[in-house]
């Protein structure tokens, strides 16, 4: 019997979602969450398989989630499974320790497709994500999407930002100085050739259209 846990904040997603692993895995135990907090206890308290994570969750720290799974069960599968942007967001949670990457809005047959792989194998990728892999971050790739040539604190420090948080809370929530944040809001605003945060969220906003 698989045992596996869903990370997400909308019953009705967690619904659908084990209905469909409950086709692809007849026998399973499961547990249901919609914060990180209650997560993390759950994941100290059982053993698990399979960790689904959407990563827009109440009290979710982006990427640093990956690893604080990790330090209490080491080995186990972690699949994002999120709304989140799949080519900028990808490729940064496979480098960040997950599994497997999967869209929310993917298809009931990929979905099984991804659930039998990442257990039978250890790994999912879609076929976008191949084709990151294949291709990596080229000068193609950062012409027609600058948000590609974004690294992983980079792209953090602009989802705060583009929340309305200050360089103080950024520094509090990613644990790193308050001049470590100005100088990649400098690099981002440098990238995306902005200016202003506001600049910022008008061309990150055209960039995901």
């Amino acid at each position: 019997m698989k045992h596996i846990l869903l990370i997400e904040n909308h019953s009705i997603v967690r619904l659908a979602t084990l209905f469909i692993i409950r086709d692809v895995l007849p026998e399973v135990a499961s547990w249901e969450t919609d914060n990180f907090p209650d997560a993390l206890h759950i994941v100290s308290t059982r053993r698990l398989d399979l960790i689904f994570l959407d990563i827009n969750i109440p009290d979710g720290e982006g990427f640093q989630m990956i690893a604080k799974i990790r330090r209490l069960q080491p080995g186990v599968t972690i699949m994002v499974f999120s709304d989140i942007d799949e080519e900028l967001y990808a490729m940064h949670y496979l480098k960040a320790g997950a599994n497997g990457f999967l869209s929310k809005s993917s298809s009931t047959k990929e979905i099984r497709t991804a659930i039998a792989a990442i257990l039978t194998n250890g790994r999912y990728v879609s076929e976008m994500v191949q084709r990151l892999l294949l291709h990596g971050n080229t000068p193609e790739m950062r012409q027609s999407n600058p948000l590609a040539a974004l690294s992983q604190r980079e792209i953090e420090v602009m989802d705060l930002l583009l929340e309305g948080k200050w360089t103080k809370e950024i520094a509090t929530l990613l644990n790193i100085t308050g001049s470590s944040v100005s100088t990649y809001k400098l690099r981002i605003f440098e990238k995306l050739g902005v200016n202003t945060v506001i600049e910022l969220y008008q061309k990150v906003n055209a960039l995901r259209e």
